[in-house]
Parts: C-alpha cells; sequence; structure tokens
C-alpha cells in the first residue's frame, strides 16, 4: 500500500497537455448566457447578484484547467470559502457552476500526483468545513464526494488510457525502427562482403599474373572504394535507426525486398480487387535501403485496402522516380467512408509514416475526391536520413 501511494504522489504530468482550443472558447461562449439566464429566471436563489458574478468571474478558469490544473480548482474553492466565511453567502448556488466539475476532471486527466492529491486535500477540506459549519447536511456530505470521486475516476480512467495507446504506438514505432535497421544491416553486409571477394579476386590475380599486378590492383582498388562509399553512407543511416532486439521473436529469414519485387503486387487474387503496378524512371542507383522502404509501404497499403476498401475492384500502385526523389502512389476505388479504418492490425499506417520519417520523407493518406483511398510517399532515393 505504502508503494502504491508513493507512485501516485511521483506520478509525473501527461507530457504534452493540449492548450486553450476552439472548443474551450465555445464552452466558455455557451456558459455565459446560460449563467446570466439563470441568474435571471430562478426565483430561489438568496444571492442572486454574487452569484452571476462569482460564476461569470471563475468562467475563464476552464481555459488553463489542463496546463494548470491545480491552480483552476484551487482559485474557485479558495474564493468560495472565504467568501462563505466573511459574507455567510454561498456564491457557488447556481445549477451553471456545475462546469467545476471539468476542473476536477482535468485536475486528475492531467495533474500531476502532487497535484491530483493536493486538489483533492483542498476539495475534502472545503465539503467537510460546509459540513461542519451547518451549511451542508450530513446527506448531502455524502453526495458532494460521490460527485468529487466520480469526476477524479473518470480524468484518471482517460488518462490512464491514454497512456495505453501511446505504449501502443510507441511499440510500433519501435518495430519499425527494428525492421529498418535489419534492412540496412544486411545492405551493409552486402556491400562489405562484395569489397572483400573483390579484395581476394584481385590478389588471386595478381598472383598468378605479376606483371599486371598493378592494374589489376586499381581495378580492384575502385570498386571497392565504390563499395566502401555505399557502405559508409548506409552506416550514417544505421546510426540514426534505433534497434530493438526480441528474443522471443522469430528470426526473419526472407531476403529484403526491392523495388523490382513491386511487380509480385500485381495481379488478380481469387476474392478482392486487382492489382496493377506501373514503375517509371531510372530505379537502377536506388539506395536499397529507399528501395526496401517503397515495396514494404507498397505492400501494407494494397494489404490495407484489400482488407478494408469496400466495393474495390482495383488498386493502382505507381512508382516515378527522379534525381532527387522516388515517389509511390497507392489508389484504390473503394467507397470513401468517413469510418474507414486506414490501418491494418499493428497500427500499419503509423508504421509507414515512421519509416518514411527515418528516411527523411514523407507518407500521407486520406480519401480521395470521389472514390477510393490514396497512399502517397516521397522518399529521396540516395537515403539520407534528416
Amino acid at each position: 500500500m505504502q508503494g502504491l501511494f508513493r507512485s501516485l504522489w511521483t506520478e509525473p504530468r501527461p507530457p504534452h497537455p493540449p492548450r486553450r482550443v476552439w472548443r474551450d472558447w465555445v464552452l466558455v461562449g455557451l456558459l455565459v448566457p446560460a449563467i446570466v439566464l439563470e441568474g435571471v429566471l430562478r426565483t430561489d436563489l438568496q444571492w442572486r447578484p454574487m452569484s452571476v458574478i462569482f460564476g461569470l468571474v471563475m468562467l475563464p478558469t476552464l481555459l488553463w484547467r489542463r496546463t494548470s490544473p491545480l491552480l483552476t480548482l484551487s482559485i474557485p474553492v479558495v474564493v468560495t470559502g472565504l467568501i462563505q466565511l466573511l459574507t455567510g453567502a454561498d456564491p457557488a448556488e447556481m445549477a451553471s457552476m456545475a462546469y467545476m466539475l471539468l476542473l476536477l476532471y482535468s485536475l486528475s486527466r492531467w495533474g500531476s500526483g502532487r497535484e491530483a492529491v493536493t486538489g483533492l486535500m483542498l476539495i475534502s477540506a472545503a465539503v467537510l468545513t460546509a459540513a461542519g459549519s451547518g451549511r451542508l447536511a450530513a446527506g448531502d456530505v455524502v453526495g458532494a464526494f460521490t460527485v468529487v470521486f466520480a469526476a477524479v475516476a473518470l480524468g484518471g480512467t482517460f488518462r490512464y488510457r491514454a497512456r495505453a495507446r501511446m505504449r501502443e504506438l510507441d511499440q510500433v514505432k519501435l518495430l519499425e525502427r527494428e525492421q529498418l535497421a535489419r534492412d540496412l544491416h544486411d545492405t551493409v553486409a552486402h556491400h562489405v562482403s562484395a569489397m572483400a571477394i573483390r579484395a581476394q579476386a584481385g590478389i588471386a590475380t595478381a598472383a598468378a599474373n605479376p606483371d599486371n599486378a598493378a592494374a589489376v590492383a586499381v581495378d580492384a582498388l575502385r570498386v571497392i572504394e565504390a563499395e566502401a562509399s555505399r557502405t559508409l553512407a548506409e552506416m550514417r543511416a544505421m546510426v540514426r535507426v534505433l534497434r530493438r532486439h526480441d528474443p522471443s521473436a522469430p528470426p526473419e529469414l526472407a531476403p529484403n525486398p526491392h523495388l523490382s519485387d513491386l511487380e509480385q503486387l500485381a495481379g488478380r487474387s481469387r476474392v478482392g480487387p486487382s492489382v496493377e503496378v506501373a514503375i517509371e524512371g531510372d530505379l537502377d542507383s536506388v539506395a536499397p535501403s529507399i528501395g526496401a522502404a517503397i515495396y514494404r509501404i507498397a505492400q501494407e497499403s494494397v494489404t490495407n485496402a484489400r482488407r478494408h476498401a469496400r466495393h474495390a475492384t482495383r488498386i493502382e500502385v505507381s512508382v516515378a522516380a527522379d534525381d532527387t526523389s522516388v515517389r509511390l502512389r497507392v489508389s484504390d476505388d473503394g467507397d470513401s467512408t468517413a469510418g474507414r479504418p486506414v490501418v491494418a492490425s499493428g497500427y500499419g499506417l503509423l508504421g509507414m509514416i515512421e519509416r518514411a520519417g527515418l528516411l527523411g520523407g514523407t507518407c500521407e493518406a486520406g480519401p480521395n475526391p470521389g472514390r477510393g483511398w490514396t497512399v502517397t510517399a516521397v522518399l529521396p532515393r540516395t537515403g539520407a536520413l534528416t
């Protein structure tokens, strides 16, 4: 139990809380006339002017409830207690003051563990003080604490749900980086093997024909220099990639895919739309890591279209290369509904975006103006990372 309280107390704030968004301004704009109308129409308000003014003055706290959750909750609680102590009035008697529950929710959702505990102690002290002074009946105390803890529990639920999703997304990114690191490793190993074979061949030839040893050595050095340059480029890319090893995962023994393997995606399966592949431009000098990335993004996009594109009859895959980049476009003619999923199992789209970003490119997906869905990716043909 002590460990539980310690972990709660040391709980940090969730990262990157959203600041004021348009929904906050709309909420404040709707509450202003609601408070005024309640103050005008209700006849049972004992402190009408004070209640209306208090409700309007406390409204701006909603705009800072995510970035300063403890402060925004403390202000109305402390001010309410001071007014009750000095005048005996209850400035929070209006029903529209229920927006203070949002401050409790935000404290649990966006505050640190220390802030949440401090805020709960503050609001509990306010409720108990009101009960001790006779302003709150015993039955109302139970109801007040029920509402308080319900708001706190709701905020905590959304907090840990968001954390679980962030962990899933991080896992997808790590898996994609591991796959990219494997591709880069295999490419570098290929270049190093070519260098070693060429050097061995040069040594053997020079030993057999001493008269042409100099020419043979120069030819071998040229090939080795070219392979070494490619290897260094791939190694620089590998440094930027986080590789995670999972001993429980079975090794993937399939060779790395290349741009030429895109033709294997073409054809018609027994069930589902046909796939058409078109390749344009010079792809011979495209970096192997770029070729593998283009293939995997295209493969994932085709898989998603076959699974999720309702009433689709055709999937078009086009690859075009110029002097600086390689462009991929995968489009289908299925229904473009707002609720159509854009990823397969394992957050495929997120993996595509992560892989493209690691290689200094971009990847986007979205509905077409008419029918269908399109995935586009643009990668630098050299494979240089940003």
